[in-house]
Protein backbone atom coordinates (compact mmCIF):
# COMPACT_ATOMS: atom_id res chain seq x y z
CA UNK A 1 0.00 0.00 0.00
CA UNK A 2 1.39 3.40 -0.61
CA UNK A 3 0.89 6.45 1.44
CA UNK A 4 0.65 9.55 -0.17
CA UNK A 5 2.76 12.58 0.27
CA UNK A 6 2.54 14.99 2.61
CA UNK A 7 0.73 18.65 1.46
CA UNK A 8 0.70 22.04 2.70
CA UNK A 9 -2.26 23.54 4.15
CA UNK A 10 -3.43 27.08 2.51
CA UNK A 11 -1.13 29.10 5.16
CA UNK A 12 1.84 27.19 5.20
CA UNK A 13 1.64 27.48 1.01
CA UNK A 14 0.48 31.36 0.58
CA UNK A 15 3.50 31.68 3.56
CA UNK A 16 6.12 30.22 0.76
CA UNK A 17 4.96 31.62 -2.20
CA UNK A 18 4.89 34.95 -0.43
CA UNK A 19 9.18 33.93 0.74
CA UNK A 20 9.69 32.92 -2.33
CA UNK A 21 8.21 36.26 -4.61
CA UNK A 22 9.37 38.89 -1.96
CA UNK A 23 12.89 37.18 -2.36
CA UNK A 24 12.62 37.18 -6.17
CA UNK A 25 11.68 40.99 -5.73
CA UNK A 26 14.12 42.25 -3.76
CA UNK A 27 17.13 40.00 -5.11
CA UNK A 28 15.92 41.77 -8.65
CA UNK A 29 16.56 45.33 -7.63
CA UNK A 30 19.03 44.43 -5.38
CA UNK A 31 21.25 43.11 -8.11
CA UNK A 32 19.97 46.07 -10.26
CA UNK A 33 21.68 48.44 -7.62
CA UNK A 34 24.75 46.70 -6.97
CA UNK A 35 25.83 46.63 -10.92
CA UNK A 36 24.98 50.31 -10.96
CA UNK A 37 26.63 51.18 -8.64
CA UNK A 38 29.70 49.21 -8.13
CA UNK A 39 29.66 46.54 -10.96
CA UNK A 40 28.90 43.56 -8.80
CA UNK A 41 26.82 40.81 -9.04
CA UNK A 42 24.98 39.29 -6.09
CA UNK A 43 27.90 36.64 -5.06
CA UNK A 44 30.17 38.95 -5.93
CA UNK A 45 29.02 41.14 -3.02
CA UNK A 46 28.48 38.74 -0.94
CA UNK A 47 31.90 37.84 -1.50
CA UNK A 48 33.70 41.54 -0.53
CA UNK A 49 30.77 41.91 2.26
CA UNK A 50 32.03 38.64 3.54
CA UNK A 51 35.66 39.56 3.49
CA UNK A 52 34.90 43.34 4.51
CA UNK A 53 33.11 42.15 7.85
CA UNK A 54 35.95 39.59 8.15
CA UNK A 55 38.90 41.06 11.22
CA UNK A 56 41.46 40.29 9.12
CA UNK A 57 39.60 40.97 5.57
CA UNK A 58 40.77 36.98 4.47
CA UNK A 59 38.54 34.18 4.68
CA UNK A 60 39.22 30.38 3.40
CA UNK A 61 37.21 29.54 -0.26
CA UNK A 62 35.69 26.66 1.59
CA UNK A 63 34.23 29.00 4.36
CA UNK A 64 33.08 31.60 1.80
CA UNK A 65 31.49 29.18 -0.17
CA UNK A 66 29.53 27.55 2.79
CA UNK A 67 28.78 31.29 3.66
CA UNK A 68 27.10 32.20 0.40
CA UNK A 69 25.98 28.59 -0.14
CA UNK A 70 27.68 28.76 -3.71
CA UNK A 71 29.25 26.00 -5.81
CA UNK A 72 33.10 25.80 -5.31
CA UNK A 73 33.89 25.94 -8.68
CA UNK A 74 31.42 28.72 -9.06
CA UNK A 75 33.06 30.87 -6.23
CA UNK A 76 36.20 30.41 -8.01
CA UNK A 77 35.22 32.40 -11.08
CA UNK A 78 33.75 34.87 -9.49
CA UNK A 79 36.73 35.23 -7.16
CA UNK A 80 39.31 35.43 -10.29
CA UNK A 81 36.88 37.49 -11.52
CA UNK A 82 36.92 39.87 -8.64
CA UNK A 83 40.86 39.47 -8.26
CA UNK A 84 41.07 40.57 -12.30
CA UNK A 85 39.17 43.63 -11.04
CA UNK A 86 41.98 44.02 -7.98
CA UNK A 87 39.06 43.47 -5.53
CA UNK A 88 40.47 40.58 -3.77
CA UNK A 89 43.72 38.90 -3.74
CA UNK A 90 44.09 34.91 -3.67
CA UNK A 91 46.65 32.85 -1.91
CA UNK A 92 48.00 29.49 -1.01
CA UNK A 93 46.79 28.71 2.52
CA UNK A 94 49.24 28.53 5.06
CA UNK A 95 48.12 25.65 6.86
CA UNK A 96 46.98 23.65 3.28
CA UNK A 97 48.41 23.49 0.18
CA UNK A 98 45.23 22.45 -1.65
CA UNK A 99 43.46 25.50 0.51
CA UNK A 100 43.28 29.20 -0.89
CA UNK A 101 42.80 32.52 1.20
CA UNK A 102 40.67 35.20 -0.42
CA UNK A 103 41.66 38.61 0.98
CA UNK A 104 39.81 42.03 0.32
CA UNK A 105 41.81 44.71 -1.25
CA UNK A 106 41.45 48.47 -0.61
CA UNK A 107 40.10 48.87 -4.04
CA UNK A 108 37.81 46.22 -3.14
CA UNK A 109 36.87 48.23 0.73
CA UNK A 110 36.24 51.80 -1.93
CA UNK A 111 33.40 49.24 -4.24
CA UNK A 112 31.77 48.33 -1.05
CA UNK A 113 31.71 51.79 0.84
CA UNK A 114 30.38 52.78 -2.81
CA UNK A 115 27.65 50.45 -3.05
CA UNK A 116 26.74 50.38 0.31
CA UNK A 117 24.25 53.82 0.47
CA UNK A 118 22.16 52.52 -2.47
CA UNK A 119 21.79 48.69 -1.00
CA UNK A 120 20.57 50.21 2.41
CA UNK A 121 18.12 52.73 0.26
CA UNK A 122 16.67 49.65 -1.30
CA UNK A 123 16.19 47.33 2.08
CA UNK A 124 14.88 50.22 3.73
CA UNK A 125 12.48 50.95 1.30
CA UNK A 126 11.29 47.68 -0.91
CA UNK A 127 12.05 45.16 2.74
CA UNK A 128 11.74 47.21 6.32
CA UNK A 129 9.25 50.14 5.25
CA UNK A 130 6.04 48.42 5.18
CA UNK A 131 7.31 46.72 9.13
CA UNK A 132 7.17 48.18 12.36
CA UNK A 133 10.38 46.83 14.62
CA UNK A 134 8.73 44.92 16.27
CA UNK A 135 7.65 42.82 12.67
CA UNK A 136 11.47 43.15 11.78
CA UNK A 137 12.60 41.18 15.05
CA UNK A 138 9.93 38.96 14.65
CA UNK A 139 10.92 38.26 10.68
CA UNK A 140 14.66 38.27 11.93
CA UNK A 141 13.70 35.44 14.41
CA UNK A 142 11.42 33.23 12.24
CA UNK A 143 14.14 34.10 9.23
CA UNK A 144 16.73 33.25 11.59
CA UNK A 145 15.39 29.75 12.89
CA UNK A 146 14.69 28.49 9.53
CA UNK A 147 18.19 29.21 7.89
CA UNK A 148 19.70 27.56 11.32
CA UNK A 149 17.62 24.22 10.64
CA UNK A 150 18.34 24.22 7.03
CA UNK A 151 22.04 24.59 7.82
CA UNK A 152 21.91 21.35 10.04
CA UNK A 153 23.08 19.86 6.62
CA UNK A 154 26.09 20.52 5.49
CA UNK A 155 26.22 22.75 2.38
CA UNK A 156 26.89 21.70 -1.17
CA UNK A 157 30.50 23.51 -0.78
CA UNK A 158 31.37 20.96 2.09
CA UNK A 159 30.19 17.85 0.49
CA UNK A 160 32.70 15.48 -1.15
CA UNK A 161 33.77 16.39 -4.66
CA UNK A 162 32.95 14.26 -7.57
CA UNK A 163 35.73 12.45 -9.45
CA UNK A 164 35.33 11.02 -12.82
CA UNK A 165 37.07 7.66 -13.10
CA UNK A 166 37.85 5.55 -15.99
CA UNK A 167 36.23 2.73 -15.75
CA UNK A 168 38.29 -0.18 -14.81
CA UNK A 169 39.11 -3.24 -16.80
CA UNK A 170 37.82 -6.35 -15.63
CA UNK A 171 40.42 -9.07 -14.40
CA UNK A 172 40.38 -12.28 -15.91
CA UNK A 173 39.58 -15.05 -13.39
Amino acid sequence: MTSSPPSLDATQLGAYFALIEASSLLKHTVEQQLQDAGGLSYVQFQLLASLGDSPTGSRRMTDLADGVVYSRSGLTYQAQTLEKRGLVTRTQASDDERGVTVTITQEGRAVLAAVFPGHIAVLDDLLFAPLTRTDIETLADILGRARDHMRRTPPRSAGPRRRKRAAAPEQAP
